[in-house]
């Protein structure tokens, strides 16, 4: 494998506090040395005016659905997240896998893929793989007990920890939660959940998972907060986590820089009542694909749509910005994309976030760039324990972003929401040149990422 010299950039590593002007030496794809000396390389990158950075590490988005005629996952979000600088990922979050995640891991280290990818296994997933298909009825007997062997052996296989999509499968009991949740303590895996209620509800939801950490001893992380209480509730749910924290329990959010999320209209968010929870009309719902693809709704559209057309996905136009601020200014909360798509349609978040924090917090005074950097840098490695990634200490994996900071914008919007961002000018994975200028050159060179790597 060549020796690499990123030359002459400023590097930003929260991990060793590192902010200054020097040469990244990769070898066998680990990082070598941060010199400012010129060792001899192979190949070298000219990275003077740039910022180089450990490789961004996104623990919430989507993984593409496996095709099983192609024998391939698709590469949609996956070419997405190494476009906007992201190099490592977890997907299987908010109970979903969209196949087996055993097998979507082996083919990743068989046949690499555009980034590293990590998966939870999805306890939604599961319930239905062991026949606890009714999403508005809990399970138990012997539906249970091959839930929790199933989740141990994916777990066992290599995945990061289990994740819940409590409000999307209503009818999850207190038994499920704790019974899965359990088999992540032996290793402190990390529970995730969409916790149960949004709104009004969120920190009645948020409580059942400060107890989940504390009678299943596990870590565990509210995902996207700012879709669960970015309506008003933000300011007291951050007193909430803060609270929690000094009672001992290890609970940390992730939110995306957007004020509006995304979800399919079948799901249980549109449940009857919604519109009166977030205070707004049919309207404020746009859906991205199906028979009104990028229409608003109406109550006939929506109505039509739920009933034959339950998998559109949509874009919902209910969150408060000033809430969004809050929840990623928290020192406990980092960044994630949460990125959902439909090829090229869906939420911007998915190319998107990772640049847009920068352009959004950063540049308008909102964040520190080395506080926004640590959010989507080491803070994510450390809560998904892999030392090897989102930092450039010597030994660590060459997965690395470089980008023009005064260039940098995020160009995803509502409209074209795949688009790549401006500004990054190298993104390394495992030490090679992943994307070159806003082009994938080599879409392999990502691996599967299991727990205790």
């Amino acid at each position: 494998m060549k020796r690499v010299l990123i030359k002459g950039g400023r590097i930003i590593d929260s991990r060793q506090q590192l902010d200054r002007t020097a040469n990244v030496l990769i070898e066998e794809g680990r990082i070598a040395a941060i010199t400012e000396d010129v060792p001899a390389a192979d190949q070298m990158i000219d990275a003077r005016g740039l910022i180089v950075s450990p490789g961004f590490v996104d623990l919430h988005m989507h993984e593409d659905p496996f095709d099983e005629k192609k024998g391939a996952p698709g590469q949609d979000i996956a070419r997405s997240m190494v476009l906007m600088g992201v190099t490592t990922c977890m997907g299987g979050n908010c109970g979903e896998n969209y196949f087996p995640p055993d097998r979507y891991l082996d083919h990743m280290d068989q046949h690499g893929n555009c980034v590293n990818m990590g998966l939870f296994v999805g306890h939604t997933y599961v319930r239905n793989t062991c026949g606890g298909k009714d999403k508005y009825a809990p399970v138990r007997g012997e539906t249970l007990e091959r839930m929790e062997q199933l989740t141990a052996d994916l777990l066992a296989k290599g995945c990061m920890g289990v994740s819940f999509g409590v409000k999307y499968v209503p009818g999850t009991s207190w038994e499920e939660i704790i019974r899965l949740s359990r088999l992540c303590s032996p290793d402190d895996r990390l529970v995730t959940a969409h916790v149960r209620k949004d709104v009004s509800g969120v920190f009645e939801a948020v409580e059942e998972m400060a107890k989940i950490a504390r009678e299943a001893g596990v870590r565990v992380q509210v995902s996207h907060v700012g879709s669960m209480g970015g309506y008003g509730q933000m300011k007291a749910l951050l007193e909430d986590l803060d609270r929690y924290r000094r009672e001992g329990v290890d609970m940390c959010c992730d939110c995306y820089p957007y004020d509006a999320f995304s979800t399919t209209i079948g799901a249980t968010t549109y449940d009857e009542g919604f519109l009166d929870e977030y205070r707004a009309g049919y309207d404020s719902v746009q859906l991205v694909d199906g028979r009104y693809a990028g229409m608003r709704c109406t109550k006939e559209i929506f109505d039509w749509a739920r009933a034959n057309e339950p998998w559109a996905k949509t874009i919902g136009y209910f969150m408060k910005p000033e809430d969004i601020v809050l929840a990623l200014n928290h020192p406990c909360v980092m960044l994630a994309s949460d990125g959902l798509r439909s090829g090229a349609k869906g939420h911007p978040r998915a190319a998107g976030a990772f640049p847009r924090f920068i352009c959004e917090y950063v540049k308008t005074g909102k964040i520190s760039l080395t506080e926004a950097l640590r959010k989507m840098t080491d803070m994510p490695a450390e809560r998904l324990k892999l030392p090897k990634k989102g930092n450039l200490c010597v030994g660590s994996d060459a997965d690395i972003t470089v980008f023009d900071y005064d260039t940098l914008q995020d160009r995803a919007t509502y409209e074209d929401p795949s688009l790549p961002p401006d500004g990054i000018a190298y993104v390394l994975i495992n030490g090679q040149i992943a994307a070159d200028h806003g082009r994938l050159v080599n879409d392999k060179l990502g691996r599967a990422v299991r727990f205790g790597q």
